[in-house]
Parts: structure tokens; sequence; C-alpha cells
């Protein structure tokens, strides 16, 4: 089964040129980002006689107000989208699976006081909630990391519960459950490993929906401190300078369009790709 699933989602990808750009995209973005040390300029470095200057040979990007090489500062700033992205995707999915699968599973009061605090949390702006916290918590990394991901775990605990209720009554689990198995190894051994495509898919999303959210912070002020560079600060620091140094805004802002919307892309192969019959709308 999960053989089958894999090659349909090989055989999407190469049926969809939008998501084989779209994956070649990350992976270009993902590779400069990560190799950005071979720069020959410090992102850091000021040089207040080159500030504002337009894209040329010498700096692809051009320079910001301090004179800092941009195309550099774009790449490091790369890093840290892409690293919050991942990392706070990867917190959203372990709780948000944890809570899903364990609702799901034992139901009853457990699932309904599970459900309702999910659907308190939901009801509260999350963008206002993150802007309280973030006020509160010393800015940074990890703090962005964690806000982000303890906010968009609801979505995917919900999508996991209802996955999980469905394999619960299947027969390998009914087997597992009459042979004395814990419900903790048959939560880890046969309900996750079964929703596992359910769960890429979700992680996929939720990467772009980190990444805006880390952009919004920083774009505010509230995310990655200067001297260090997010595209989201990037943009934030752009925005007195439109009228003179109009590329400030444009390469930062670009880099995150194509990033959410590769990542949007993949997620919808992904969603084809795994229930193929559903998609089609066949039964």
């Amino acid at each position: 089964m999960n053989k089958r699933r894999w090659n349909n989602v090989k055989k999407e990808m190469f049926k969809n040129k939008y998501a084989l750009m779209a994956l070649m995209t990350l992976v270009i973005f993902s590779i400069a980002s990560l190799l950005a040390f071979l720069s020959p300029f410090d992102p850091n470095k000021m040089s207040i006689v080159e500030k504002l200057q337009a894209p040329s040979g010498s700096h692809w990007f051009g320079t910001d107000d301090y004179g800092r090489d941009y195309f550099t500062r774009v790449l490091y700033g790369g890093r840290v989208s892409l690293a919050v992205g991942f990392l706070a995707m990867a917190v959203a999915i372990t709780v948000g699976t944890a809570v899903g699968t364990i609702s799901g599973y034992f139901g009853g009061w457990i699932d309904n006081i599970l459900m309702r605090f999910v659907e308190l949390l939901m009801s509260i702006p999350s963008f206002f909630l993150m802007l309280l916290l973030n006020a509160y918590m010393k800015p940074g990394i990890t703090t962005l990391v964690l806000i982000i991901g303890l906010m968009t775990w609801m979505e995917i605990a919900r999508i996991v519960r209802s996955e999980t209720l469905s394999v619960k009554e299947r027969e390998y689990v009914m087997y597992a459950k009459a042979s004395g198995q814990s419900s903790f190894l048959i939560i880890v051994k046969h309900i996750i490993p079964n929703i596992a495509s359910t769960i890429i898919i979700a992680g996929t999303l939720n990467i772009a929906t980190a990444i805006l959210m880390e952009s919004s912070l920083s774009f505010l002020g509230l995310g990655v401190q200067q001297p260090n560079s997010s595209w989201g600060s990037m943009l934030n620091n752009a925005q007195g300078y439109i009228g003179e140094a109009w590329h400030l805004t444009l390469f930062p802002g670009f880099l995150i369009l194509f990033t959410v919307l590769s990542f949007n892309v993949l997620g919808n192969v992904l969603r084809v790709a795994f229930e193929p019959k559903g998609a089609n709308g066949q039964k």
C-alpha cells in the first residue's frame, strides 16, 4: 500500500509540470540558503558609502540602507524563514497528531474535552494571540518556532482525529486490541503509520502557513531581530525606502510568494496522489 502511494506521488509529480517547477524552486532556495556562507560578502558588514545601490554586477540584488549586500542577506534570511517554517511544522505536527489520535482513539469524555479545548483555541484570533505572546517572550527564532507551532496544531488535530475514527474500526486494529496490545502501541504501530499520508499533506501545507506567519511577525518587527535577517524583517526594513530603492521590497517579497506557492502546489499534488479516487470524484 505504501509503495503504491509513493508510486502515485512520482506519477503525479512527473505528470504535473507545475509540481516539478515547485519542487525545483524549493530545492534551489534551500540549497542556496544552505550555501550562503560561500558568498564573498559578510551579511552584517556595513558600508555607508555603498548604501541603497541598485542591482549591479558587484551586488546582484543591490545594497540596503546600511550598504550591506542584499543578495547575501536574502540568502541568510532564507535560512531563517525556511528553518522556522520546518521547525514550526514539526511542533504543530507533533502536538496535533498526539491530540488527534488520542481524541479519536479513546473517544467518550476524553474526545469531548480535547475537542472542546481545540475549538476554544480556534475561536481566539491566532495572530492577535501570537502578538501578545511574542510581546512577553524574548524575541528570537526559538520563540517564533514555539509560538507559530503551538498556534497552528489545532486544525491538524481535527484532521487526524477524523482519520483515526475511521482507522480504529479496521480489522488489524481490532485484532491488536483483542491480542492485548496497549493503547500506546496500537496508536504508534497501527494508527499513525496508516494515516501518515494525511499527516504529510497537512505538514506540507502547514509549512507555508508557518512561513507566512513568521514573515508577518518579522514584518511587524516582532520576529527576528537585527542584525540577523529573515525575508519578513527585510520587507519591514524596506518599506521606508520604496520610493528610492524599490528593489529592497521586490526580492524578499517574491521569494516569500514563490516559496509559499510552491508548498501549496506540492501539498495539492500529495493530496491527489495519496487519495486519487477522492480527488477524481470516484467512489
